[in-house]
């Protein structure tokens, strides 16, 4: 029963995270501390993440340039713009960082397991789908900030220490990771159960310590039943729309099937991988976790949709001829 209703073990262990972050906050001295744990974490993240891409298939991918094209378009072009939607609806409704939390949710890349396995199950094109997730966050460590900074206004300024923060927290240590592929990769695959395992540490620690300042901020007194109760309407509607949105204009673009399941999990799916961190470099630690709850939220309960949708497609796929 519980697999069905959680079907991706991540999603207990986020709720876990952020139930543990309300209870147990990081406080006083031990916030320096849980910082430090939390930006190493994110390095070695980024890391694996580098390690894990595979560089030859990504430039072999990029050779279906309609797929790839649309996914990109999609992800950081309509998904941005919804989020903004999202944003400008629920400003007046939500504290200003929550409701900020919308578009930092629309511009953030794919998912890269997740997607990947959702679009496997479904009878999707797996290889497509590895190289998509791959350019969408190899994109994503530099177009997500900016796209946020050109949408965001005053609120997603950048400043000259946060950028640093950006390029040697998430882009260094990804470049570090595909300088020793070549080494490293044959050891991740091997041991994909342990990178698995790292890969959702890192997540969930850098999560507690964001939510943990926004607890120990008053999160939980600043927020009303009615206002939690339009963040999951805003995200269902979000969820609506990416998913919906992305499955049409697969269609219209005349993919085939398997390509069309693919963009539908690419471009409707965000990364909490990325999500996390980059709240953590651009935000102080009260403010991070606020503008986290729309993504936490939209992360399970994509998790959710992705595999009750995926078995579905996949019958479909079967039963024609």
């Amino acid at each position: 029963m519980l697999a069905r209703i959680f079907p991706d073990r991540f999603v207990p262990v986020l709720l876990a995270t952020i139930l543990i972050a309300s209870l147990l906050p990081v406080r006083g001295e031990a916030v320096p501390v849980a910082q430090a744990i939390s930006t190493a974490a994110i390095v070695l993240l980024f890391f694996l993440n580098g390690v894990r891409l595979p560089r030859d298939e990504v430039l072999h991918g990029i050779r279906n340039w309609r797929l790839q094209g649309g996914n990109l378009l999609y992800s950081f072009g309509a998904m941005a713009l919804i989020g903004l939607a999202a944003q400008v609806a629920t400003a007046p409704l939500l504290p200003a960082t929550l409701a900020l939390g919308f578009l930092f949710l629309g511009i953030l890349p794919s998912t890269v397991q997740s997607a990947t396995a959702s679009s496997s199950m479904a009878g999707g094109n797996v290889a497509a789908s590895v190289v998509a997730a791959a350019l969408l966050n190899l994109i994503g460590v530099i177009a997500s900030p900016l796209l946020f900074a050109a949408l965001a206004g005053s609120a997603g300024a950048i400043s000259g220490a946060a950028a640093l923060r950006i390029v040697s927290i998430l882009l260094l240590p990804f470049i570090a990771g595909q300088v020793a592929q070549r080494w490293l990769r044959p050891w991740v695959l091997a041991h994909r159960g342990a990178a698995v395992f790292m890969d959702r540490t890192s997540i969930a620690i850098a999560v507690y310590v964001a939510f943990s300042a926004a607890v120990v901020g008053g999160i939980w007194d600043q927020l009303s039943a009615r206002e939690i109760g339009v963040v999951f309407a805003a995200v269902a509607v979000m969820l609506a729309l990416a998913f919906g949105g992305a499955w049409t204009l697969s269609g219209a673009m005349r993919l085939a099937k398997p390509d069309r399941i693919t963009m539908l999990f690419a471009g409707a799916q965000k990364s909490i991988a990325v999500g996390a961190p980059l709240a953590a470099t651009l935000f102080p630690p009260a403010i991070a976790g606020m503008v986290l709850v729309p993504i936490l939220v939209y992360h399970m309960a994509q998790l959710i949709l992705s595999a009750w949708i995926a078995p579905v497609l996949a019958r479909k796929s079967d039963a024609v001829p």
